[in-house]
């Protein structure tokens, strides 16, 4: 999968762990592989289904995807999970899974959680989920997806890319 393809053709989804001193708080993303925007996220203390399920619904909502769309993530089991399997159906996603041992097909959501800690996080332990999430929701909506820019992209942010595409 790489970029450079239709927007709303085919997305990613991953979680990553964020530390806080209540816990453990998990993020889970949906990325669409044409811009690399983050279309969908969630965050939550706890890794069940529903986690991934509330990002998916997210990006759902703010992009109306055609039928068809690929969603593409390891073999986690949230991601296998019957509630999860069943949204994707009643929205009409495919869903592609990652072979065996084998990390770098889901490397956009990686590539992503590497930036979020390399230029957000850091070392930093928050003192709880919701100063956590409210920092997420800052990184990716303030910087991420309007400013910061992927060379796979043209060197242009998600939403630039987006409005350019578009035109």
């Amino acid at each position: 999968f790489g970029a450079g393809q239709v927007l709303n053709n085919t997305w990613v989804g991953d979680i990553t762990y964020l530390r806080t001193w209540e816990g453990w708080a998990y993020l889970a993303t949906v990325i669409d592989l044409g811009s690399r925007r983050v279309v969908g996220f969630a965050v939550a203390g706890h890794m069940r289904s529903s986690l991934v399920e509330e990002a998916m619904e997210m990006a759902v909502l703010s992009r109306r995807p055609a039928a068809g769309l690929i969603f593409h993530s390891d073999r986690g089991s949230q991601y296998t999970s019957s509630a999860f399997r069943n949204l994707l159906e009643r929205h009409w996603i495919r869903q592609s899974f990652s072979r065996p041992r084998q990390c770098w097909d889901n490397a956009v959501a990686e590539s992503f959680f590497s930036a979020l800690k390399k230029e957000r996080i850091k070392r930093r332990i928050y003192p709880n989920r919701a100063t956590a999430a409210s920092d997420v929701f800052d990184y990716i909506e303030m910087f991420y997806n309007p400013i910061r820019r992927h060379g796979s992209a043209g060197d242009l942010s998600p939403v630039e890319f987006e409005k350019r595409y578009a035109q």
